[in-house]
C-alpha cells in the first residue's frame, strides 16, 4: 500500500493547507482567499492551480470570477489510503512482525 506522496506534499504547505481548510466550508473565489489568508493574489492563484491539477479542487465560473470548491472524494481517497496504512501497522504490531537482520 502506498500513499500519494505528491498530494501529501501539496497539503504539507501551510498556505495550501489553509486554503483547503477554507474551501471545506464553502466555495470561494481568489479575492476571498486573499482576504482570508493575507497572501498575494498571484501566490493564491499558483496554489489553487497546483490543487486543481492534483484533483483536489474544482472550479466554477461565475461571471468574471471563478469559484473554487474542494472535492471531498479526493480527500476520501487519501483518507482511505492513510486508513489502510494504519490498519497494516496495527496488524504488524499485533503479529509482532519484524524482518530479521542478516
Amino acid at each position: 500500500m502506498s500513499v500519494e506522496a505528491d498530494v501529501l506534499r501539496l497539503l504539507a504547505d501551510p498556505l495550501r493547507a489553509q486554503i483547503v481548510s477554507l474551501l471545506a466550508s464553502e466555495a470561494l473565489c481568489t479575492c476571498h482567499l486573499v482576504e482570508e489568508t493575507g497572501a498575494k493574489q498571484t501566490n493564491i492563484s499558483n496554489h489553487l492551480r497546483a490543487l486543481r491539477e492534483a484533483g483536489l479542487v474544482d472550479t466554477e465560473p461565475c461571471g468574471r470570477f471563478t469559484y473554487y470548491r474542494l472535492r471531498p472524494e479526493a480527500l476520501d481517497d487519501l483518507a482511505g489510503q492513510l486508513t489502510g496504512l494504519a490498519e497494516a501497522a496495527r496488524q504488524a504490531a499485533a503479529n509482532e512482525r519484524k524482518r530479521p537482520c542478516t
